[in-house]
């Protein structure tokens, strides 16, 4: 049970922890889920590497570094106050156990953990997300070149998809390899 405090409410949310309940839960969800959204954007559920039931982890079209994942509610959510309180919960503690894994197993030092929350902040994609870059020494000359890099690639990202073509930049099969790598890291 997880107890958490949001403007003066106290909200319980029952996110379960158990290592092997978890691990039914994950494989649970992500085979009964036929398919993911992105936006307007379709996933393929070999991109998907980890799930809960409000939220999923998935490789990046265009990493800009190794093992850049995105974690996103599976519900279809805009803007990050439209999240509910479960939903919120749910989305950081996935993103908080998908970061730990990636820089363990990337021999990583670090976190970039970023959201780009609406149109002016570079949120290219109308769906909440949260970028996880595992970091290491000298990845970027300057640490926070890391924010124009995402700002950069959501740009040429927004310019490069379009509804009526399919993804190309990274091709389905090196998606669902990486995706497959990440995925045998939540086997308990």
């Amino acid at each position: 049970m997880l107890k958490l405090q949001v403007t003066g409410k106290t909200i319980l949310s029952s996110i379960r922890c158990q290592r092997k309940a978890s691990s039914y839960t994950i494989h649970h969800f992500m085979s009964t889920c036929s398919s993911y959204a992105f936006g307007p954007y379709k996933i393929d559920p070999r991109e998907v590497f980890y799930a809960t039931p409000l939220s999923y982890a998935m490789v990046n079209l265009r990493p800009l570094l190794p093992a850049h994942v995105l974690v996103c509610p599976r519900r279809l959510v805009p803007r990050f106050t439209d999240l509910t309180a479960d939903e919120t919960s749910d989305l950081w503690l996935t993103a908080q156990k998908v970061g730990s894994k990636l820089e363990t197993f990337h021999n990583a030092s670090s976190l970039t953990l970023a959201i780009q929350d609406g149109p002016q902040a570079g949120q290219t994609v109308p769906h909440v997300h949260i970028h996880i870059l595992p970091r290491k020494g000298g990845d970027f000359e300057k640490n926070d070149e890391i924010y124009d890099a995402l700002d950069d690639k959501e740009k040429e990202l927004k310019q490069k998809l379009d509804l009526d073509k399919d993804r190309v930049d990274r091709g389905i099969q090196e998606m669902a390899d990486e995706a497959s790598k990440y995925r045998s890291l939540f086997d308990c």
